[in-house]
């Protein structure tokens, strides 16, 4: 139903964007060092839950508009746009919020994997960097022709979480097992903001040039 180009394409895209250190990063590193790498690892999946239902919910909610509206994709598109290099600008001001989080953490506490399962869900389905990537791009992967445009959006999407498994995971993994390591080397990881914030609006600026065939 997706050509292969499309999801090879996206899934770069989405790569990337889940390594652009955001809510969900801070939060799992936060939880990392305060809790535990279990109770961290228990968080990166709930965030996962928390970002595919954004995708559903893009899915069934922008799945008419490929089909319909030339004008309304091209607001959509160019809002998307402007928010990412805005999100990228922030991403470089505050850069050096991700070494903030390790003077944080204190003695580690003892939360219920429900808990951590739940705070990861409301954190992921909240995250507005990914509500507007999947937003903003979604529609420009799709195939009217091939039928099932929520469908195709849903199988899409799909990379985020995945990829975001992957990466917050590795996350957690480093800031358990190497807190002081971290908390030697603050400029490197305001570097990482500094960097994902170019990523983000170099994204942006790709987003705006999109066309579309129609």
């Amino acid at each position: 139903m997706v050509s292969s180009t499309s999801l090879l394409t996206f899934a770069g895209l989405a790569f990337l964007m889940v390594l652009v250190p955001g809510p969900s990063v801070l939060f799992t590193i936060g939880r990392a060092l305060t809790v535990g790498r279990r109770a961290a690892l228990l968080t990166v999946a709930g965030n996962a839950v928390g970002v595919y239902t954004q995708v559903v919910a893009v899915a069934f909610g922008l799945g008419a508009l490929v089909t319909t509206s030339a004008t309304a994709f091209t607001v959509v598109k160019f809002a998307g746009a402007a928010y990412l290099v805005h999100l990228g600008v922030q991403a470089i001001r505050h850069r050096g919020d991700l070494a903030g989080v390790l003077g944080a953490a204190d003695t580690p506490t003892v939360v219920a994997p429900r808990t951590m399962l739940r705070d990861g869900f409301v954190v992921g389905f909240a995250n507005p960097k990914s509500i507007v990537f999947l937003a903003a791009l979604l529609p420009l992967f799709v195939d009217p022709t091939r039928g099932g445009v929520p469908q195709q959006m849903l199988i899409l999407g799909i990379c985020i979480p995945i990829f975001g498994l992957l990466c917050d995971s590795g996350w957690a993994m480093i800031a358990g097992f190497a807190r002081a390591w971290l908390a030697r080397t603050p400029r490197r990881l305001a570097a990482v903001g500094g960097t994902s914030g170019l990523v983000m609006i170099g994204l942006g600026t790709s987003l705006a040039l999109t066309g579309r065939k129609d």
